[in-house]
């Protein structure tokens, strides 16, 4: 690690501050006349209804409830604070996406081994377009995506430790000369991915790509940590003594977190489907508890719903799939009014569109090609964990491509997309051993791109923001045809 400790903090600490600032910049703007907009419409008032039952959610009528409570419950703090306003029902969203900004440059510091690179990815995820709407709307995807990098960063910390250890032992003397070397004692910090990857889960279930995508990386690090401590057969080792740990901290461990997700549901006497065996003899699963088996009934009716939420033979117009969300060719609109003043003029356009920096997000494929190249022929293991990252939230909605899908989905992606632009302007910025003519030649070429960045975020800004635009403006936003 960077030896700057205390000055890493101090960077960590005003780069969150500025994306708290831009983060929470005039948060109630753009809603539907005092109301939520897009699919605020759905998790808001679910929210809300927690927030007065204690926890769950409790209409059957409405029976709209696709996803876990956790997301939902994080907007009902928010509104237990503020009250059922646009910032109640956003505030929690911007804390979570200022908190992703502090996480993405102590990951990339430690990555890196540089407190300038962990900077430049705090200001890249600042400037992301679609990480920013989505810390400004009463969505669940940030609260997702927080976890999961949580979890991330859980496992870097894991890692570097067990080398620690493994270290300790070889200075020490003690390797152990059997087949499988040392055990490696209790991983406080694989616990606490664990622990991250089961509330990501309890906020939405595709959660459970990025256990098995982790929980595989966890062990291959094992691995690759006994082989470099001389350890004579480290992935038979690894499959022995590491495996069955991985299996319980981050598959058991997950799983016991998202069922106590679902506490106030089990308290409960009035939540949704809670006492659905007492109603229907025909839902089997007997010898489990009755509240065990209602609430597995529940989620086969959410799994039911979400298997036939496919695309209608006339899509919704915003709907995208996985094939553009890389270059982020189809954005969203959550917001769009014209006729109003407060742009100069008696007429104006006011909207909030969701859309990737495309400074950032049209690099995503040459990074991507890039990636691969450095993991496999480099054999470099933070191209390879960026990979990881980046496919277990991007290649499963391959799987079903005739479900309704939209550019939200690739929130959990951003956070991986600029750890692998940062590991890149790592290279062009040379190392510290390059001539002082290359490392200022990089220097230059990573600072003009960082401005293009800023810049291209400050020109998208007021259709981040829900700014009042002349039509012109507007107009001239709309860079691509399928941005229309």
């Amino acid at each position: 690690m960077p030896t700057d400790r205390r000055h890493g903090w101090v960077v960590t600490l005003v780069i969150t501050l500025v994306a708290g600032l831009v983060r929470f910049w005039d948060l109630g703007r753009a809603t539907d006349e005092g109301t939520p907009v897009f699919d605020e419409k759905h998790y808001v008032p679910q929210a809300w209804q927690m927030l007065r039952n204690g926890g769950y959610e409790d209409n059957p009528g409405y029976e709209l409830v696709a996803h876990p409570p956790v997301g939902k419950q994080m907007i009902a703090i928010g509104e237990w604070l503020l009250g059922y306003t646009p910032w109640g029902w956003r505030i929690m969203a911007a804390l979570f996406g200022t908190l992703m900004v502090l996480l993405i440059v102590r990951i990339a510091r430690r990555m890196t081994r540089s407190t300038l690179l962990g900077a430049l990815a705090g200001v890249l995820l600042i400037c992301d377009g679609l990480s920013h709407v989505q810390s400004r709307v009463g969505m669940l995807d940030i609260f997702q995506a927080l976890f999961l990098l949580a979890a991330f960063s859980c496992l870097l910390v894991d890692r570097d430790q067990v080398r620690e250890r493994l270290w300790q032992v070889c200075s020490d003397g003690r390797l152990d000369p059997s087949t499988w070397g040392p055990r490696l004692g209790f991983r406080w910090w694989r616990l606490g991915a664990g622990l991250m990857l089961g509330l990501a889960c309890g906020v939405k279930w595709n959660g459970i790509y990025y256990i098995m995508a982790f929980g595989l990386l966890s062990v291959i690090w094992d691995a690759l940590a006994r082989r470099a401590a001389g350890v004579r057969r480290p992935w038979r080792a690894a499959l022995v003594r590491d495996t069955a740990p991985a299996l319980w901290a981050l598959v058991g461990l997950p799983l016991l977190v998202y069922f106590a997700t679902w506490s106030g549901w089990f308290a409960s006497e009035t939540a949704t489907d809670r006492h659905a065996v007492l109603q229907d003899d025909d839902i089997g699963m007997h010898g489990l508890p009755d509240a065990l088996r209602s609430l597995l009934y529940y989620q086969l009716n959410v799994l039911d719903f979400h298997t036939h939420l496919t695309t209608p033979s006339t899509p919704h117009p915003w709907e995208s799939k996985p094939w553009a969300w890389p270059m982020g060719m189809r954005p969203m609109l959550y917001y769009y009014e014209s006729g109003m003043p407060g742009c100069g003029r008696n007429s104006c356009v006011q909207a909030t569109m969701l859309i990737g920096t495309p400074a950032m997000w049209w690099l995503a494929l040459p990074v991507a090609a890039w990636s691969v190249w450095r993991a496999v022929f480099r054999l470099d293991w933070r191209y390879a964990a960026v990979l990881v990252g980046y496919g277990a939230g991007y290649l499963p909605w391959f799987t079903n491509l005739s479900r309704q899908m939209y550019y939200f989905y690739a929130t959990p992606l951003v956070p991986f997309l600029v750890l692998g632009i940062v590991l890149v302007l790592g290279h062009v910025l040379g190392s510290v051993d390059d001539h002082y003519e290359r490392r200022k030649t990089g220097l230059l070429a990573v600072s003009l791109y960082i401005g293009l960045v800023v810049a291209n975020f400050v020109w998208l800004w007021p259709i981040l923001n829900g700014d009042p635009l002349t039509h012109e403006q507007w107009q001239a936003e709309l860079w691509l045809p399928s941005w229309r």
